[in-house]
């Protein structure tokens, strides 16, 4: 039957039933009572979705709270045992996996470098050393947290490229960087990780996670436009504006910066990656005459990089990688500025295992090459800070992708190939940026 504007009863009773979800979710514990102004749903409304969501699980009891010169309050809260999601980060220094409950609550987790195993011809990762790390680490975490994989949600990964879906494949990852070309990874996934065929994957690209995650828990709360960078290997950013909803992923690492320029890993001259990414960093370091240490990851030889730039105090810098970082500053100031005049957010947050490494002492000379290079007006109404996650932030963004497609289902479990509903759900969309506004 429908109700209006082409709605059906059913999406009435979905609709509601994320209003309550979400509310309990990001201010429960509530009573039933104060769910009525806060959802603007009647009291026979709620009354009706709760005992729905009580009976299914979700939705609990939490105690209670005293009224006004009545019997005490019932409190409810969302279950977090209800239900639980993976995130995966499939980054370019390793794979972690953790899983949480419906809370986002870490049950489990386990890292799997991508060392020199991992990688193949011209130092591109093995797509199938990848997958038999997400087959093995899934199932260690599901096993050191005995659940029962029926109770996933689903499956959310973050990956280096762009992400397209096919009938056939599902997600397809276009990941130049890495060598990754059409690389049918849901399909491998499904082929390779024992789970049941009912679970959904939901693959995104890694900044897009990360931003999701920084909007939702982190330092993007409360922002209606916001541009959240991932610096690592390479360098990353996803764009949240009114616009774009939850946040689009852009390959910003690959403005040109320089006409003819060094040559970037994905073969264009001059790209932003190209003179910022941690990976070129170490490279120029040593090619201006610098020693990383031998043998050692990437994560490790920046740690070297920033200790000889700046060493304890009485100390005497490294020229050589202190010239480097800050000419790096400059070239990441000089591609913020053109997040700047391109979005014009509000923030610009830094996250990623390389950004957190550089921290607050490389963040203000990039915040005064960013506000010299872009047009005033943007320039003067923009924050630029550290991302508050850490460095699981890529996880959690991922987990939240089927969290997020869970609630606006009205918890309800999607099924292996079923289309995410969120560009069918603007309200849940708009109701989750209102409510980290508060």
């Amino acid at each position: 039957m429908t109700v209006g504007n082409g709605r059906t009863v059913r999406d009435l009773r979905r609709e509601n039933r994320t209003a309550v979800l979400q509310c309990l979710y990001f201010d429960g514990p509530l009573s039933r009572f104060s769910l009525g102004p806060a959802t603007g749903l009647s009291s026979g409304s709620i009354s009706n979705v709760v005992a729905e969501l009580v009976a299914e699980g979700l939705v609990e009891e939490a105690g209670s709270v005293d009224s006004a010169g009545g019997r005490p309050r019932t409190l409810l809260r969302i279950s977090p045992g209800s239900g639980c999601m993976i995130g995966v980060d499939v980054g370019e220094t390793r794979v972690r996996i953790e899983l949480f409950d419906l809370t986002l609550t870490e049950l489990a987790r386990t890292e799997r470098p991508l060392g020199a195993g991992a990688t193949g011809a011209h130092g591109r990762y093995d797509v199938g050393v990848v997958v038999d790390h997400l087959r093995d680490g899934i199932a260690e975490v599901l096993d050191h947290a005995d659940v029962d994989p029926g109770r996933l949600l689903g499956v959310g990964v973050g990956v280096p490229g762009i992400v397209a879906g096919t009938p056939e494949d599902g997600a397809v990852v276009h990941g130049q960087t890495i060598g990754w070309d059409a690389v049918p990874l849901e399909r491998l996934l499904r082929a390779a990780v024992p789970l049941p065929e009912s679970v959904p994957y939901f693959i995104d690209n890694g900044a897009k996670t990360l931003g999701q995650a920084e909007m939702w828990f982190g330092a993007g709360r409360g922002a209606r436009s916001a541009v959240v960078v991932l610096f690592g290997s390479g360098v990353g950013a996803c764009v949240v504006t009114d616009d774009l909803g939850p946040g689009r992923a852009v390959e910003w690492g690959h403005l040109t910066v320089r006409v003819r320029g060094r040559r970037c890993r994905c073969g264009a001259l001059g790209c932003l990656e190209a003179y910022a990414g941690a990976e070129a960093l170490l490279e120029r370091w040593a090619e201006a005459g610098g020693r990383p240490p031998a043998g050692a990851g990437e994560e490790a030889a920046l740690t070297a990089m920033l200790a000889a730039a700046y060493p304890d105090p009485g100390a005497e810098p490294d020229a050589t990688a202190l010239a480097v970082l800050e000419e790096t500053a400059e070239y990441l100031g000089a591609g913020f500025s053109d997040l700047i005049n391109l979005f014009q957010p509000e923030r610009i947050l830094v996250g990623g295992w390389a950004g957190l490494q550089l921290g607050t002492r490389f963040l203000d000379s990039v915040r005064d090459h960013a506000v010299s290079y872009a047009l005033a007006y943007p320039a003067a109404r923009v924050r630029i800070e550290m991302g508050t996650l850490g460095p699981e932030a890529v996880t959690v963004g991922a987990a939240i992708l089927p969290l997020a497609d869970f609630f606006a289902r009205g918890g309800r479990r999607a099924g292996a190939g079923t289309e995410p509903v969120e560009q069918a759900s603007p309200a849940w969309r708009a109701a989750l940026r209102d409510r980290a506004a508060q």
